[in-house]
């Protein structure tokens, strides 16, 4: 535990990682402010003090988690010609499921304010699903300029159809159910070979 008074280093990060483990471990219904900080190991008030409470918490856990898979789309454009078209687009499809990301999805779909929260944000322009389904779009589009991609392939439809399962399966999969990641790479492949 944290002493008091003494800086918790990465407390977002950290508080983040602990909420995580705790719906993942214990189902939403577990997420409390002192089950986060208790998984944390760290002060009670830490996630009050730098959080507008939990609420905005699990919002700002949702929005931290999209804008790391929209950086990972990103560098889909440093991927164009390396390794096989397929396996790039799964590693982006299957970050969507890192961390808890169905248990994540649940918490936030059983917290109203945390669900506005997110909608304001990403209304603002916080990165989300469409961000994710722009960098696919453009990846597929330069593969298939480089021939890596049949002809036949339409690079918005690839994007609609990989972020529209995967937001799928995260909202109608929960702690317990079978791993959504198998079907995820299935659709992937069946896209790309047109």
């Amino acid at each position: 535990m944290s002493p008091r008074g003494v800086a918790t280093p990465d407390v977002s990060e950290r508080l983040f990682a602990a909420a995580e483990r705790v719906v993942v471990r214990d189902g939403p219904g577990a997420l409390t402010s002192r089950a986060v900080t208790s998984e944390a190991g760290c002060a009670k008030g830490l996630l009050h003090a730098h959080f507008a409470g939990l609420d905005a918490f699990v919002a700002e856990l949702c929005l931290d988690r999209f804008a790391r898979t929209a950086t990972k789309a990103r560098a889909l454009s440093e991927r164009v010609g390396q390794g096989t078209v397929a396996a790039n687009l799964e590693a982006v499809a299957l970050a969507l499921f890192e961390s808890g990301g169905p248990a994540i999805s649940g918490l936030a779909m059983t917290r109203p304010a945390a669900t506005a929260r997110i909608r304001e944000a990403l209304a603002g322009g916080a990165p989300g699903f469409d961000a994710i389904q722009e960098a696919i779009a453009d990846y597929v589009a330069v593969e298939r300029e480089l021939g890596r991609v049949p002809t036949s392939v339409d690079p918005p439809s690839v994007a609609l159809a990989v972020v529209g399962a995967a937001h799928h399966l995260l909202m109608t999969t929960w702690p317990g159910a079978p791993d959504p990641r198998a079907p995820v790479v299935r659709l992937v492949g069946a896209l790309v070979e047109g």
